[in-house]
């Protein structure tokens, strides 16, 4: 028996098929186009993002040799925050989907922070007052296409983060639902008492019927319409990609941390079954529900990570792959002083700034390609210790060991420079799709496959990485990486 994972990805959809052992068996993956109307613009057609999780899910299953009724329970995980809105009488989209990258309500959000509100919103949410989150994607699109306010007012509109939008098409429009891990990451929903909140929904100008049902994120929560595998497969696991992963990694106790090196990273850390409040810019966040209990989480993103390698490919053209691209990395002993701020959307935590754009320093006649891809990579990692050492002090403690997945973990270079300037042994994950893995171990549970015991012990570390670097050269390199960071920040700002 087997539990399909659906993994709708910023760039890609992806299913998985994995085994009773949490093995995976066959996987599934089309890219889709990205849409870049403006500078700081991002979106995707959910038409495409649907799509392609279908065949994707298909050719999965195909590629397994299984018959579909052997799959006992489906999973989803999902981008979060990337907003889409679309009409409940004809199924069809009013919009392009607004990606969690896009930036167009950034001076919303400002003057709502000039008008006195933020600090309400993160009482409620846990949330910084950000473009990032969806409510002001929702109101943007309410406000900008053609009839669309009357509609909503009319009941005749849903909203919902990319999992709704799968939920409501696999089940041809019977089932418009959200988990809390989704629900927390829409500047609606009060993580205090697990409800939307109608003064953020006032504030934001946002009827309440556009929502989805909220549910656990495991659980029997609904079933895939017959015609799609010729038998209603229970969907028992919907949570945001973060929480899957932190999840994945097993961190299932208060303090466990993990990053996701993806097209951004996400850092998250278990803080058990309260809410800490942030005074360092990080986001308090659901990490999930299952009965009863719910667990909490820090998080700090850091928007651009192994996007920025993308961006040097595809963009620049200075390299014709990825391989090709840590060959070069690989093949300098140092940067040769080069610093690379990767803020090509802003910046995140714990600076929230999107003002920012990205900036290299320090280029000199001397400088090599292979430097430059170097200090792009160490961009990532110094990010991310930003967010460490915000981390460390809200929680008044060291961190001293850091789980990590992703595309970009693969990267020993990289992961050896994270643990040298973070001071911290880093755990590379022995399967590195924890995402995936994350909402197949809560659909399983749902099903009775595992326990929460029995968690730790399916996706184990394969290798580690522990710091070898001196304070002297350490304390270096911070010092001008925030010189770099500094000069990249308020760039668009008058």
């Amino acid at each position: 028996m087997y539990i399909l994972s659906l993994d709708q990805g910023t760039t890609s959809s992806r299913a998985i098929l994995f085994d009773q052992k949490a093995q995976i068996v066959a996987t599934g993956q089309m890219a889709f186009k990205q849409h870049y109307p403006q500078n700081g613009w991002v979106e995707h057609e959910p038409e495409e993002i649907w799509e392609t999780t279908m065949l994707s899910m298909f050719e999965c299953v195909y590629k397994a040799g299984i018959n579909p009724q052997e799959i006992t329970s489906i999973g989803i995980t999902n981008q979060r925050e990337t907003t889409v809105v679309w009409n409940r009488k004809t199924g069809l989209p009013i919009h392009n989907a607004i990606v969690w990258q896009d930036r167009r309500t950034a001076d919303f959000c400002q003057q709502l922070i000039e008008d006195g509100h933020s600090d309400i919103i993160q009482q409620k949410t846990g949330l910084l007052l950000d473009a990032y989150f969806s409510a002001t994607k929702i109101k943007y699109i309410l406000d900008s296409v053609d009839g669309a306010r009357k509609m909503a007012e009319n009941g005749d509109l849903a909203f919902g983060t990319v999992d709704s939008w799968l939920v409501w098409k696999l089940t041809e429009g019977r089932a418009h639902l959200t988990d809390p891990s989704n629900a927390s990451r829409t500047l609606l929903y009060n993580i205090h008492h697990l409800s939307w909140d109608k003064e953020l929904l006032d504030l934001f100008d946002i009827p309440g019927s556009m929502l989805p049902e909220v549910v656990d994120s495991s659980g029997d929560l609904t079933t895939i319409d017959i015609d799609w595998f010729g038998k209603e497969i229970p969907i028992q696991s919907i949570i945001g990609d973060q929480q899957a992963a932190l999840f994945g990694q097993a961190c299932l106790q208060k303090g466990n941390i993990k990053n996701t090196y993806g097209t951004g990273c996400f850092i998250m850390l278990n803080t058990g079954e309260k809410p800490v409040s942030s005074s360092h810019k990080m986001l308090s966040t659901i990490a999930w529900k299952i009965g009863d209990k719910t667990h909490y989480a820090l998080e700090g993103s850091v928007f651009v990570a192994g996007a920025i390698t993308q961006w040097l490919i595809d963009e620049l053209q200075l390299f014709d792959s990825i391989e090709s691209l840590i060959a070069a990395a690989e093949s300098v002993k140092d940067s040769g002083d080069v610093f690379f701020v990767p803020a090509l959307t802003g910046l995140g935590a714990p600076h929230w700034d999107p003002d920012a754009r990205g900036s290299i320093h320090g280029i000199t006649r001397a400088s090599k390609k292979g430097q430059i891809a170097l200090a792009a990579l160490q961009g990532i990692a110094f990010q991310v210790n930003d967010v460490i050492q915000a981390m460390q002090k809200d929680l008044q403690t060291e961190i001293l060991e850091m789980k990590v997945d992703g595309g970009v973990s693969a990267n020993n270079q990289l992961m050896q420079f994270q643990s040298d300037i973070s001071q911290l042994d880093i755990k590379q994950a022995n399967q590195k799709e924890a995402t995936a893995l994350g909402a197949a171990l809560l659909a399983g549970i749902a099903s009775n496959k595992w326990t929460l015991d029995q968690i730790t012990s399916l996706n184990p570390s394969s290798q580690s990485f522990s710091s070898t670097m001196n304070d002297d050269k350490r304390n270096g390199l911070l010092a001008k990486w925030e010189k770099a960071l500094q000069r990249s920040r308020h760039w668009t700002k008058n």
